[in-house]
This record gives C-alpha cells, sequence and structure tokens, in this order.
C-alpha cells in the first residue's frame, strides 16, 4: 500500500507538471561511486541544476580534482521557472560560509575548468569553490533565456559534455531522453519507474542503449524544504553498469502447472523474476523489475506487454490467463 501511494503521487506531480523535487546528497553519492573511473578527464554538464542550489553541482565541485573524479570540466545551468530559485538555503550558506548566490532568480551558467588550493588552508573543497565563484567572473555567466535544457544556449554546452548527470522534469522525460539520444550523450539520471513502459523509453532499453542504474532513489527534498517519498524512482544510464555483466542465477524447474501460458500470446507467465525456469527455452512474461538484473548476453527482451500500447515492440495490450489480466510484462527469451 506505501508503494502504491507513492506511485499515486508521483503520478499526480508529472499530471501537474509539479516536476521539482530535489536530490538528496546521498542518493548521488550512493549511485555515482559507481562510476568515478567513467567521470574522469570527461567534461560533465548538469544541465536541471541551479549551480548554487544544486546537490549534482556540490557533489562534482567538491570531487572535481585528480585525486577524487579528475574532471577536465564542470558545466551547470539554472532554469529559472523553478519555484525553489532564490527560496532554497544556498549550498554555501549550508557549509557555513556567505552565500554568493546573485539576489535575482534569474538563469546562470558555471563553468568550472579547475579547482586549487585558493585559501591556501591545506586543502581542496567547497571554501575553495566558493572563492573561486567569488572572484573569478569568467566562471559565472548570465543566460540570455530562461535556461531550459532545450533552448539553444543550453544545447551549446551538452554538445561540448561528454557526460550529462542530473535529475530532469519527470514531465518531460521522454523529450530529454530524446536530446540526450540525438546528440549521442553518454548519461546518468533519474526517473520514475514508470518510464519503462514508455515506448520510445523501452525502445532504447530494448536497443540496449539505456539501462537501469544501481539504486532506486526514495525521498526528495521539495520547494517547502518538506520530502516527499517515492517507492518507484530509479537511476537510468548508458555508462557501463557491473550487475549488466552478472548472470541471474536460475534455480527453478518449469513446470506447466506453475507456469499457464496467455491466452493471447504464446509465452508463459513468470510472475516473479527469481522464479524465472532455467530449463525453459520459450518466450516468457516477467515483471518489469527484470529490467534492474538484465544480461543482454543471458536474455534477449522481445518486446512489452503493456495498456494498450501498440506497435514496435509492444506486443497487442495485456496479456490474458485465464480471461483476467495481468500487469505490464516484459517478453524475454533465453540466449542459448
Amino acid at each position: 500500500m506505501k508503494n502504491k501511494s507513492s506511485n499515486k503521487s508521483l503520478y499526480k506531480a508529472s499530471k501537474a507538471k509539479n516536476d521539482e523535487f530535489y536530490t538528496r546528497l546521498v542518493d548521488i553519492e550512493n549511485e555515482l561511486k559507481h562510476y568515478k573511473d567513467q567521470f574522469r578527464g570527461k567534461v560533465i554538464y548538469c544541465n536541471c541544476d541551479d549551480p548554487f542550489e544544486s546537490n549534482f553541482f556540490k557533489y562534482f565541485a567538491a570531487n572535481f580534482n585528480a585525486n577524487a573524479l579528475g574532471l577536465k570540466k564542470l558545466i551547470t545551468t539554472s532554469y529559472n521557472k523553478s519555484p525553489i530559485a532564490g527560496r532554497q538555503l544556498p549550498l554555501f550558506e549550508v557549509e557555513g560560509l556567505k552565500s554568493i548566490k546573485p539576489k535575482d532568480a534569474e538563469p546562470y551558467k558555471i563553468e568550472i575548468n579547475e579547482v586549487t588550493d585558493i585559501n591556501s588552508d591545506g586543502a581542496i573543497n567547497l571554501a575553495d569553490v566558493e572563492q573561486l565563484l567569488r572572484h573569478d567572473k569568467n566562471t559565472t555567466t548570465p543566460l540570455m533565456g530562461n535556461g531550459d535544457f532545450r533552448s539553444e544556449e543550453c544545447i551549446e554546452p551538452l554538445k561540448e559534455a561528454d557526460i550529462v548527470v542530473t535529475n530532469p522534469p519527470f514531465s518531460l522525460f521522454r523529450e530529454y531522453v530524446a536530446q540526450l539520444i540525438e546528440y549521442k550523450k553518454k548519461f546518468l539520471i533519474i526517473g520514475n519507474d514508470n518510464a519503462l513502459t514508455y515506448k520510445e523509453i523501452f525502445r532504447l532499453i530494448k536497443q540496449n542503449k539505456i539501462w537501469s542504474g544501481y539504486n532506486k532513489v526514495k525521498e526528495f527534498y521539495k520547494p517547502d524544504g518538506s520530502t516527499q517519498k517515492f517507492g518507484n524512482v530509479g537511476w537510468f544510464t548508458n555508462l557501463d553498469v557491473q550487475k549488466r555483466h552478472q548472470k541471474l542465477i536460475l534455480y527453478k524447474s518449469y513446470n506447466p502447472s506453475e507456469y499457464p501460458k496467455y491466452d493471447n500470446f504464446d509465452a508463459i507467465e513468470v510472475s516473479k523474476v527469481s522464479e524465472i525456469p532455467k530449463d525453459y527455452d520459450g518466450a516468457m512474461g516477467v515483471p518489469i523489475t527484470f529490467l534492474d538484473k538484465y544480461n543482454p548476453e543471458q536474455f534477449e527482451i522481445i518486446g512489452m506487454s503493456s495498456g494498450n500500447i501498440v506497435g514496435e515492440y509492444f506486443l497487442g495490450g495485456i496479456h490474458v490467463i485465464k480471461g483476467k489480466m495481468k500487469y505490464a510484462r516484459v517478453i524475454i527469451k533465453k540466449i542459448k
């Protein structure tokens, strides 16, 4: 019931275009630690983040140097329609430092090419970033438009970037991913699990152009300072993820009485990912949670049954067993 309530909240937020959920630093750290070697020497772009308030900016700025991530450049841009703009406690103030965020809520772009021990305290941290932004006017540039990721002045740094990392608006997730694919970018972004059933996203999953990251993101900050919990939000990426190379251990044997066939499609129903039979070579319908454990060397994705969606890879709506409809299923086969 808790997950249903959380998912319902996310659905309402999406329908209302209420996309203002802000990622906790602990969730960023827990996921991004798996990709440190892939970040080294790269230009990182956070194009949905107020650089003065974003925990994505905080993470990358604090870990910019060679002894941490070893980034080539960090770019962030903000969006001035955000209800949080100008009202959230700035990161540097949280750190006990004087705020340097401009008093207005206009969108800004920040570019950092190097972080040194500016204050000579023997450590390189956010205190040095604060000094850099305060004294080097070339790092902060006001944007002419509103900072929308689709605007030309936000697309220009996208072209330069190697990897995009952010929490994009839930309601624009399809459009956001399409842009990343169009510009052939590596990315690590947050989205809700229901996106797996979007035909535009599922097509990319089947083509091995996008897959799940390591963790779920169960709690976000809201503009009013409160928190919002969800049960179906996680990371999406096209960076290498080690679990995609790990084979799912199969232990159950096929028994027709335990694995009924669908009335309207030649495949068996497997209600739990852990119960995929080890000795069945035909098509199987599995829960969408399978995609968190998907190894493309072990399984082939044939398609999906979901709602009334039809077309490429979508197999004519929800599958039925003895007249009873099942939840959305990913249709898979084992690779021999």
